[in-house]
């Protein structure tokens, strides 16, 4: 029935009932599960809430990165000390979407959004209030976990979007995330010299009660929750089940892997490159900024092209081998530059956007891959992919920092290779067979 369409007099003449199309359409056993979405799925304003929703942890992060040292001083505590309210955020974004994953897939993705806005828009004005570091660290810690249950954004796409469709607008999300990179340093090194740091917490408390409001006034349920057998779900040896067998589907694990890898490199570059350019190179933090903006608006493009070609139908699979080898390709030559003393700025930037635009390529495909043998659980493949890229990401940084020798990009060089590489080996070795030996869920 999936291809057939028939007019409306059609449908009436054989006496199909709206509440039966509802159900054949979205496949549900609940039709009061299925309510009409407020701001239609299709359009800009639906995109745009879905990468707004995506891009709260980013402003949780990148806002505040200009403000540690200001609230050092304004709490009396050590520089190094404050960098620990970036660590509890990090922590938090690893951890709380391994429950909300499950539990958006027993009761919804909506009450968990609601939730974990609400949450964030209260630790918001929690850490602006804060008055000693010990408080701002809990405040930091709830913010996150209010931050993390936006890693179902992903799951939202997965429950309303199919194919194509589905990779287009995971690329926009991709694309709206990497606009927040670009400007919300800008914006929090503004608000910092317009106020204080307990500014910038406003702010985030400010855009999070609007994020709020429009998901409580536009944002329907895009789960297909079923209620029959799912009183116990949420037991822990349920919820172990599942995650358990999203790691070992041969598929979708394949693709967190990869996903992580891909991940690990981009959170190399992150850390690396600001040690580097700023303290290898001597570059002042304007041009610094510049340098990373750039970056970040090449993963935009990375992911535009991506929805440019997922709407011409080029296949993913091709999209994943080029970009992934882009990738690999890029970092080799910046680590062998590196190597052997060559590594002019130009050619480090130019290395740099060419691994930035590969990624945007990139990785609407490998979570849309991820994802998409295991529809009925999204919401925990969502979370363990989450979270893994997560731990991933701040095993790399540290990694980096840990192996930096002072002077050269070497060790953000090194660790972007071996990452990228990876996520090459784990495309070619591991998911690709996979799929052709054609396991299902």
């Amino acid at each position: 029935m999936e291809g057939l369409i028939l007019p409306s007099f059609a449908w009436e003449a054989i006496d199909i009932s709206p509440d039966m199309l509802r159900i054949w359409r979205y496949g549900t056993r609940n039709v009061s599960d299925i309510q009409p979405m407020r701001i239609q799925p299709a359009s800009f304003a639906f995109t745009l809430l879905l990468g707004l929703l995506a891009s709260v942890p980013y402003s949780g992060i990148d806002m505040s990165l200009p403000a540690l040292a200001a609230t050092g001083v304004a709490l009396g505590a050590r520089p190094a000390n404050v960098g620990f309210t970036m660590s509890v955020f990090m922590l938090s974004l690893a951890t709380a979407p391994l429950v909300y994953g499950p539990v958006s897939d027993r009761y919804g993705r909506r009450p968990v959004v609601v939730f974990g806005v609400a949450l964030f828009v209260v630790g918001s004005l929690a850490c602006a209030l804060a008055q000693s570091l010990p408080v701002l660290l809990v405040c930091r810690f709830s913010q996150g976990c209010g931050a993390a249950s936006t890693t179902v954004t992903f799951a939202i796409i997965r429950d309303l979007f199919e194919g194509d469709n589905a990779r287009a607008k995971m690329a926009n999300v991709v694309i709206a995330v990497n606009a927040v990179t670009v400007i919300a340093p800008t914006a929090g090194g503004a608000l910092l010299a317009l106020g204080s740091w307990r500014l910038i917490y406003t702010i985030q408390f400010i855009m999070g009660l609007a994020l709020l409001i429009a998901l409580v006034t536009g944002f329907a349920e895009s789960a297909k929750i079923g209620k029959t057998g799912q009183t116990d779900s949420l037991a822990p040896s349920i919820i172990g089940r599942g995650y358990l067998h999203v790691l070992t589907h041969p598929i979708s694990s394949a693709y967190i892997l990869v996903g992580a890898a891909a991940g690990g490199t981009v959170m190399a570059y992150v850390t690396g490159s600001a040690l580097f350019f700023i303290n290898g190179m001597g570059l002042r933090p304007n041009q610094y900024g510049l340098i990373f903006s750039g970056c970040s608006g090449s993963v935009m493009a990375g992911a535009f092209l991506d929805r440019r070609l997922a709407a011409r139908h080029f296949s993913p699979t091709h999209v994943l081998m080029t970009s992934l080898t882009v990738s690999a390709t890029a970092s080799g030559l910046f680590l062998a530059t590196t190597l052997v003393g060559w590594a002019s700025l130009p050619l480090i930037v130019s290395l740099l956007v060419a691994v930035a635009v590969a990624f945007g390529l990139s990785i609407s495909n490998i979570i849309s891959a991820a994802m998409h043998p295991l529809p009925q659980i999204a919401g925990a493949v969502s979370a363990v992919s989450g979270s893994i890229q997560m731990m991933a990401g701040a095993i790399t940084s540290g990694l980096v920092t840990c192996l930096y020798d002072g002077r050269s990009a070497l060790s953000m060089a090194a660790v972007m290779t071996s990452c990228s590489l990876l996520a090459l080996a784990s495309y070619l070795l591991i998911a690709r067979p996979a799929e052709r030996r054609g396991f299902a869920s």
